[in-house]
């Protein structure tokens, strides 16, 4: 029987449910059970427990399930893409077979015959399998075209050597990932390195960690703050992937005792995303970090970053005092130049000359003049902050304040009259007139420029789609440093399921402190006041600190209690 006459029979779905359903999956092509789950008309525990009654087996959830890559090579990659099954788990000489239809025996004898185990079939979803399917699969598939080309390449029984093929050195300024991987003349050491930067695209991911180690190598993708290892390819590969990476960036490829540092442009799905390149000499090999830049998910908007109302009040009052300075602070990866860049946006106008030093510039801002930092040649934050006093510049934005020489040319131009925006990289806004005097900056000038400190951090968002209820004792709170009496509102915490890849979070949402230079606070810096003082100060005249930003997170079920303890410190 099919599918649709299955559920009719055991009265889960109407006649008429099943032709809408027909007709959608004329649409999109996806399979009939994943279409009746989307369109409502059954939940998917409902599709398999009816699945499992029909056919006599037990039902296996997938969403989430963290499957053994010693269990998953035991079905090679064309069975299992054939006949749509997925291995689970295996106990002696039987293994248990996820399958769409445990009915078709004919697909049970033949991977019984290709693998000597006896087949336990159990039934899944169509999604869950097809996901497991192409993570893992095919990019086996992958992984075994890229050894068999490296295996050549040293046998000397192919002429074109890995370096060689990606001929993509003159670029049009763009590379088009799918052209490259579709060309016949692109080795699979390319394909399967636009297949981690398309993937990492699709996914959200910050960065790309490619790995070698003494026998092997491992991919990682940083997704919402948290490393997730998504691949281990042999050892053999790191070479070619390296290569190929390399050729993309235009950095040398003979060099390899060096770091090097450079950017790929590439178009994935019609979209612009800008990677920055780095490749460190290791042990093993070379490591390579990709970071991707991708504009379309970043929203340079102050009133959607996450702020709360009085924070941004507060910031916004200090970004749009005409001369002084303005400080981000946070530890790297927590939004500071998301933030920046936001300033800037609702800043930016017509009748503003508005100068920005980076390094690197991240995304282009129409009606900003920004400037590429390359202290190779020279050309660093404090030299091209003199040659902008030249340029009749109202606003300069400095990548980051890191040394003496840069600070005081950042506190020369506040003091005649420009508006600065910088960085520095501190653990919270009081802290930052500390790590300033450790600069040996003079404190009667942190104090008659200084406008406002402001420090973030990013907090894990809870997935909308496995979210549930949760509560915890009263000692875990206390252990927390956090007082069970306050906290008189539901916590909420994401069970795992496909949309979130089984971590229960998606997205991330920022949480700041702004911290305004008062007549009090100013006293203090002249007093070298230490940071306790002078944040205890803050918070007495108003401050809200980056606890108190969590916890309103949390009040309103945004993150977990997890998440608020592992980014703030208790206060």
């Amino acid at each position: 029987m099919k599918l649709g006459e299955i559920l009719i029979k055991q009265g889960m779905i109407s006649e008429d449910m099943l032709t809408q359903a027909l007709e959608e999956q004329k649409k999109d092509g996806t399979k009939l059970g994943a279409t009746l789950v989307r369109m409502g008309f059954i939940k998917e525990e409902d599709l398999l427990k009816a699945l499992s009654k029909h056919f006599g087996v037990k039902a296996v959830d997938l969403k989430g399930k963290k499957i053994d890559d010693s269990i998953l090579k035991l079905i090679p990659s064309d069975l299992a893409g054939k006949y749509l099954v997925v291995p689970v788990s295996r106990f002696g000489r039987k293994l248990t077979l996820a399958m769409l239809n445990p009915g078709d025996v004919a697909a049970i004898e033949d991977i019984q015959f290709a693998t000597g185990f006896e087949i336990e079939p159990v039934v899944a979803s169509d999604e869950a399998i097809l996901k497991i399917i192409q993570e893992h699969y095919n990019i086996q598939k992958l992984l075994s075209d890229v050894m068999y080309e490296i295996e050549m390449t040293e046998a000397g029984e192919q002429k074109v050597k890995v370096m060689d093929e990606p001929d993509i050195s003159e670029r049009r300024g763009e590379e088009d990932l799918s052209e490259v991987v579709d060309n016949r003349d692109s080795g699979p050491a390319l394909k399967l390195a636009s297949k981690i930067i398309t993937d990492a695209v699709d996914l959200n991911v910050s960065d790309v960690h490619i790995e070698p180690y003494e026998k092997d190598m491992r991919v990682r993708y940083r997704i919402d703050g948290i490393l997730h290892e998504i691949m281990k390819p042999p050892k053999k590969m790191n070479r070619a992937l390296a290569t190929v990476l390399k050729v993309m960036a235009k950095l040398k490829v003979e060099e390899k005792r060096l770091p090097q540092d450079g950017r790929i442009k590439a178009r994935v799905h019609n979209k612009i995303i800008d990677i920055r390149v780095s490749t460190v000499p290791t042990l093993f090999g070379e490591k390579v970090a990709l970071r991707i830049l991708d504009r379309s998910t970043v929203q340079l908007n102050l009133d959607l970053l996450g702020f709360e109302s009085e924070t941004l009040k507060n910031f916004r009052r200090a970004i749009k005092t005409p001369y002084g300075i303005v400080l981000v602070t946070g530890p790297t990866g927590s939004g500071k130049t998301t933030t920046l860049y936001s300033a800037l946006t609702e800043l930016n106008d017509p009748g503003l000359n508005i100068i920005t030093a980076e390094d690197p510039i991240e995304y282009s801002l129409m009606g900003i003049n920004q400037l590429q930092v390359n202290e190779k040649i020279g050309l660093t934050f404090a030299s091209a902050l003199r040659s902008y006093l030249r340029q009749d510049p109202n606003i300069i934005m400095v990548g980051e304040i890191r040394d003496l020489e840069t600070a005081e040319i950042s506190i020369r131009a506040s003091l005649t009259g420009h508006l600065v925006l910088s960085t520095v990289h501190t653990n919270s806004a009081a802290a930052t007139i500390t790590r300033l005097v450790n600069m040996d900056v003079e404190p009667f000038l942190i104090a008659s420029t200084l406008l406002a400190v402001e420090s973030q951090r990013l907090l894990r968002k809870i997935c909308n789609k496995c979210r549930k209820e949760m509560k915890y004792p009263p000692e875990v709170l206390m252990d927390a440093g956090l007082d069970p009496e306050k906290i008189n509102f539901p916590l909420f915490k994401g069970e795992g399921c496909n949309e979130c890849r089984g971590t229960g979070y998606k997205g991330r949402i920022g949480v700041f402190e702004t911290m305004l230079v008062t007549s009090r606070i100013r006293e203090l810096i002249l007093k070298k006041a230490p940071t306790g003082e002078i944040e205890k100060a803050a918070v007495e005249e108003g401050m809200l600190t980056l606890r108190d930003s969590a916890l309103h997170k949390l009040e309103q079920g945004v993150t977990t209690i997890e998440e608020v303890i592992r980014e703030t410190k208790v206060e």
